[in-house]
């Protein structure tokens, strides 16, 4: 079993008062052009990535004035920057409602990791790691620098932040692509959307996620990993679609580091029910699990 196991749904009263929450949702499928034609407000949060779209300043690449920096770091002085690092240096998203850009980084090689470019690193990615992670959102690119989500955490619940962790990458440290599509996801409206300059595609009209003393993270994430895990019976052979924000209120699962949050299939899918995680159908799991590494996910109250 991987360190990051989610929390298994049969587990409920056994791990009540245990820190270890993952998030889970379960979907309902609807039609793929459910809504083909999407709103402007949808659109318009990644209007560089979705030439439909009407570009918006908020979502244009910005100039923060930090310099270039050249320096060649000795990565063994440096911890990497993964699923399991707890690191009270790693900022966390200030801003999880905020614009993307459409774009996504991957390192050309080990590339450090800022939580201020005008400072030391960090910590650093690497360009492949065993459980993903390093295929990471841009949310903000100036000349010299991107600011991504990161996996890993500054805190460990209940003490400690939990909130999706961001950090500066050099632009000459990492590859830069466009990301295909990011995902939507509404609790109060219980949809879960699939957005391209194609158009919204609706994948779910109803799932569970996280109930009051384990909450599902809100905010923007992303697609850390997908993985099948045979050992897990209540997937049913479904993918699980991780994503690099953690349990707010856990601190890891059933002996495991980590706390991760996913997408994935469970057959009771409806209502606050879960340790965080948004239990789906299995036509939705797999859907989502077509979605590529780094694909943006933002997940609405």
């Amino acid at each position: 079993m991987p360190k990051f196991a989610v929390i298994a749904p049969w587990a409920v009263t056994a791990l009540a008062g245990i820190g270890g929450v993952a998030l889970l949702v379960a979907v309902a499928v609807a039609g793929p052009d459910a809504d083909a034609s999407g709103s402007a407000a949808e659109r318009g949060r990644w209007g560089l990535a979705l030439p439909v779209a009407s570009p918006s300043a908020s979502v244009m690449p910005v100039e923060t004035g930090a310099p270039e920096n050249t320096t060649v770091y000795p990565f063994e002085s440096l911890s990497q920057i993964d699923v399991w690092s707890v690191q009270p240096a790693l900022p966390v998203d200030d801003d999880p409602f905020g614009a993307l850009t459409g774009e996504l980084a991957q390192p050309l090689a080990a590339a450090p990791i800022f939580a201020d470019p005008t400072a030391e690193p960090i910590g650093y990615l690497p360009r492949e790691a065993p459980y993903g992670g390093t295929v990471v959102p841009v949310i903000a690119h100036d000349t010299h620098w991107v600011k991504v989500l990161l996996a890993g955490r500054q805190g460990v619940p209940p003490e400690g932040n939990a909130g999706q962790a961001v950090g500066w990458l050099r632009v000459a440290d990492v590859e830069i692509t466009r990301a295909a599509s990011y995902v939507e996801v509404h609790l109060a409206a219980h949809t879960i959307d699939i957005v391209s300059a194609t158009g919204i595609e609706r994948v779910a009209s109803d799932f569970a996620w996280g109930k009051p003393s384990t909450p599902t993270p809100v905010g923007r994430t992303f697609v850390m990993l997908t993985k099948v895990e045979p050992a897990f019976a209540y997937t049913q052979g479904h993918p699980l679609v991780y994503l690099g924000v953690q349990s707010p209120a856990m601190a890891g699962f059933d002996g495991g580091e980590a706390a991760v949050t996913a997408f994935h299939y469970y057959r009771e899918r409806s209502g606050a029910t879960s340790f965080g995680c948004i239990y789906l159908d299995g036509p939705a799991t797999d859907r989502l699990a077509q979605l590529a590494a780094g694909t943006p996910v933002i997940i609405h109250p």
